[in-house]
């Protein structure tokens, strides 16, 4: 572990360089300027050879909503080696160190962002979250919404941030794994040239960020805090007809659109997009927010980590009504479940059912304490509207 080292301001132009170099694209010095600011709360671990940046991992620091409840989480981000370096094991030892990292800090959740699916789950991260790209003619927009209210335009301002951060954390609470954003999120993800609309601007109940480009009205992110809001932004995105032909909208799987405009026949492709993977088993099973039950049981669930062993043992889980202890277990009891650390925190994110994956064989148990899994755990839908 002598080769990894904590780098700082002063490794910072290296790091940019390595960044143009393994993901293709050229900053402009007003770019990196923005790009060195972004990384003032990274921590950014650098595998060196002969003093030099061979390659390097990101750990950016976030809380999410997981079932409303905030939980500290660290996202591993622009992970990047010289094709020289490639192969050798670094990033595989810079991953270890990241998660070293987050579980003493106490992030007891990790996402990122994969290049490749497969060599993620090497590690322990699963796909936990997906998108759904709609693209939708705007002529569908075009009716009576029935919505009540105003809808403003805004600039980018520390006012307009705190009008939009009460109506994305009513939004964010009502998934499961949204980020938590800061002022300092807010200030990276929203442009100066971004167009800012809110319904109700004296009591915000929606907005939409968006750009126009080509025929085509791009939303950015958007967030409902009401039915009344989402209808009226929707009548508002409609009025952009003579300005452009279709919608593109990333949103939520479940999102509710299809059932709101007369024709539901407009393409939609859902992908998968972020993964997760719990750093702390123990941790974060002691934090989550099982659902209340009239069940008095005890399940035990086995957990299989193979590249955090510390994490690889039992979980006994106490459930007393409205309360559920969580304990290791060390006797050698067959458990009533056995799963891998991936297929844990599908679940407890809400992206997979127990009863789904115990169909596809992915998790092992008796149908009553699957039963019993299904009935503890929130149901809410993963959706994470942002990218790191």
């Amino acid at each position: 572990m002598e080769k990894i080292k904590q780098l700082t301001e002063a490794n910072y132009e290296e790091v940019l360089a390595l960044n143009q170099y393994a993901f293709q694209y050229t900053l402009t010095e007003e770019e990196k300027a923005r790009y060195k600011k972004k990384m003032t709360n990274h921590t950014i671990l650098g595998w060196m050879e002969l003093d030099e940046l061979a390659a390097k991992v990101h750990i950016i620091p976030f809380q999410v909503y997981i079932h409303r409840e905030l939980m500290e989480m660290g996202g591993i981000a622009a992970v990047a080696s010289w094709p020289e370096q490639r192969r050798g094991g670094k990033v595989k030892q810079l991953l270890q160190e990241a998660l070293q990292i987050m579980k003493r800090e106490g992030k007891t959740l990790s996402y990122l962002h994969p290049f490749s699916v497969p060599f993620y789950r090497k590690y322990g991260w699963e796909l936990a979250f997906d998108n759904l790209a709609s693209y939708i003619p705007i002529k569908h927009f075009r009716k009576d919404w029935g919505s009540t209210g105003t809808v403003s335009r805004l600039t980018k301002s520390s006012e307009t941030i705190a009008l939009l951060q009460g109506v994305y954390t009513a939004y964010a609470k009502t998934f499961s794994g949204t980020l938590n954003r800061t002022e300092h999120w807010w200030d990276i993800i929203l442009n100066d040239k971004d167009q800012i609309a809110v319904a109700n601007l004296q009591s915000p109940e929606a907005y939409v960020i968006y750009e126009m480009k080509g025929n085509v009205f791009h939303v950015k992110d958007a967030a409902f805090s009401t039915l009344n809001g989402r209808k009226q932004l929707l009548a508002f995105i409609g009025n952009h007809d003579s300005m452009a032909e279709h919608v593109q909208w990333q949103m939520a799987v479940n999102d509710p659109l299809p059932l709101l405009t007369e024709e539901p026949r407009f393409e939609q492709k859902r992908s998968p997009y972020f993964m997760a993977r719990i750093v702390d088993v123990e941790g974060f099973l002691r934090q989550y927010p099982f659902a209340e039950t009239s069940y008095e049981a005890e399940l035990t669930i086995a957990v299989q980590d193979d590249f955090l062993p510390e994490n690889t043992g039992q979980y006994r889980l106490s459930i007393n009504q409205r309360q559920i202890t969580v304990t290791t277990v060390t006797s050698a009891k067959t458990a009533d479940i056995v799963m891998d650390v991936q297929q844990l925190v599908q679940i407890l994110l809400g992206y997979k059912r127990p009863q789904e994956l115990s169909a596809a064989d992915l998790i092992k148990g008796e149908a009553p304490s699957i039963e019993l899994l299904e009935a503890i755990t929130p149901r809410a839908q993963t959706f994470l509207p942002d990218f790191f």
